[in-house]
């Protein structure tokens, strides 16, 4: 019990880390679809897509690397620099060539303004270079310094994004005196420039921050080390492209399939869905490093098994809550009426997205016995169903086929993982709880979005009915942590 009240600790503090800078820019959804038309945010969109294809591409599985090595080699600070080291040779290179050649590329890529491209480039860089050191605080147990540096980071791109979309303009129309200089910068750049900046200043103050943290260890390189944390690491780096592609590509497809309007639409309704994710990331930063380090226990199998169940009871939890108050939300973070339109994808992202953190529990078995190659088959097959469903459902059912998608690939990839991993690292996961808990609120959330629409007392009646199966499954658990 012990070793889960301290997973919780760093988890709530992690969850802090990740749950509100991922606030704040739900909270900015708002901002920006006010002030965006949606074919605009999906230029956004655009922007942060490729984003997440190139930074799965520039960190290569190196962090996730780093925490195995970090748990079993002796020399912790050879792992360190080995590791930074790395990743800063493979970014200069990086930048070196991409900047170079910035204009041909943002063409290729669909940038209209190669200017997007370019900010995109140095703020990749910037982040690539900070993996090593937050995993190193991850780790180490320094959530506290790891949730200041996230914190510092989101108030400055909030801040400026609100200073270039809100005041700006708000000051000009009320004849609050500005510097020329500034007034004549806003008004002549695109006004989705502004998000681009603030999210590379945002990146450049926090690399300043942390980058200290590498200067204690001592500058080795250990060739032999770096290969073998490469054959580690690389599967991770096709896996990671493979779940970008299932995450992202979507939206591409629907930009040039049905038009960016549709896709902007998608984009922003899909934002709704990210309280799934936030859920997500919050545990994932705990658990990685947690489950390299519990590995050794004698019931270390019993621990990934109680932090399943859990995971998917607050999981199925919140997609409950989120589905049947889903018009508040969207009234809350979506300005224009014209984004309401694809709120019906809202239900099914949340249960992909519940698939998707029940198979990042499952995938510790591929981690832990060094069998990184499954995630990658996992990832790519998912990346295949995605694809292919896209390509021929979007034009028979428009952007529901990409929902679809999503729910379909994550669903596999989790099936699959569950399938394999119990014949090399059987866990007693306890099927009957979890699968009831994903049952019951799929079952619920669904009745609440097709028939009872707006009807909170209904909603709210839900909820309860789940708690109290919650409640007849946990009795026991839950009078213990009550008692303590």
């Amino acid at each position: 019990m012990s070793a889960l009240k301290r997973f919780l600790k760093d988890t709530v503090i992690y969850g802090i880390a990740a749950v509100l800078p991922r606030a704040i820019n739900i909270l900015l959804v708002r901002l920006h679809t006010d002030t965006l038309s949606a074919d605009k945010f999906a230029v956004n969109t655009m922007y942060y897509v490729y984003a997440a294809y190139f930074n799965a591409l520039l960190t290569y599985g190196m962090e996730t690397a780093f925490f195995r090595f970090f748990s079993k080699e002796k020399d912790k600070g050879k792992i360190v620099s080995t590791s930074f080291i790395s990743l800063l040779i493979t970014t200069l290179v990086f930048i070196i060539i991409t900047l170079f050649y910035s204009e041909q590329i943002a063409l290729f890529f669909g940038f209209k303004n190669p200017l997007f491209f370019q900010i995109l480039i140095l703020t990749l860089t910037l982040d690539t270079l900070v993996v090593i050191p937050f995993a190193y605080l991850r780790v180490t147990n320094k959530p506290i310094r790891f949730m200041v540096y996230k914190i510092i980071n989101i108030i400055i791109f909030a801040a400026l994004n609100v200073f270039f979309l809100w005041f700006v303009p708000y000051a000009n129309r009320k004849g609050i005196s500005l510097p020329n200089s500034l007034v004549t910068y806003v008004e002549n750049q695109p006004q989705v420039i502004h998000i681009f900046v603030a999210g590379l200043v945002a990146s450049a103050v926090t690399f300043i921050l942390i980058l200290p943290t590498l200067f204690k260890f001592k500058i080795t390189f250990d060739f032999q080390l770096l290969k073998k944390m490469l054959r580690y690491s690389l599967p991770i780096m096709i896996g990671s492209l493979a779940f970008v592609t299932n995450e992202n590509l979507d939206k591409l497809l629907l930009g040039d399939m049905v038009g960016e309007q549709q896709m902007g639409v998608y984009a922003a309704c899909y934002k709704l869905g990210v309280f799934m994710t936030l859920y997500i990331m919050a545990f994932r930063l705990g658990a990685e490093p947690f489950f390299f380090n519990q590995a050794d226990k004698k019931n270390a199998k019993q621990t990934y098994s109680t932090i399943l169940t859990w995971f998917t009871l607050f999981g199925a939890l919140f997609m409950l809550i989120i589905v049947g108050f889903i018009d508040v939300f969207a009234s809350f973070l979506l300005k224009s009426d014209e984004y309401f339109e694809a709120l019906e994808i809202v239900p099914i992202i949340l249960l992909a997205n519940l698939f998707l953190g029940i198979y990042n529990n499952l995938s510790i078995w591929y981690k832990l016995t060094d069998k990184t190659k499954f995630g990658m088959y996992f990832s790519i097959f998912g990346a295949i169903i995605t694809i292919a469903f896209n390509l021929i459902m979007i034009p028979k059912i428009g952007f529901i086929a990409s929902a679809l998608a999503t729910l379909i690939a994550y669903g596999v990839m989790m099936l699959i993982s569950y399938s394999i991993g119990k014949k090399h690292y059987p866990v007693p996961y306890e099927l009957k709880k979890v699968s009831s808990y994903i049952v019951l609120t799929t079952l619920l959330s669904g009745i609440s979005f097709l028939y009872f629409r707006e009807n909170y007392i209904i909603s709210v009646g839900f909820i309860f009915l789940f708690l109290g199966w919650i409640y007849y499954n946990e009795k026991t658990m839950i009078q213990q942590l009550l008692k303590r």
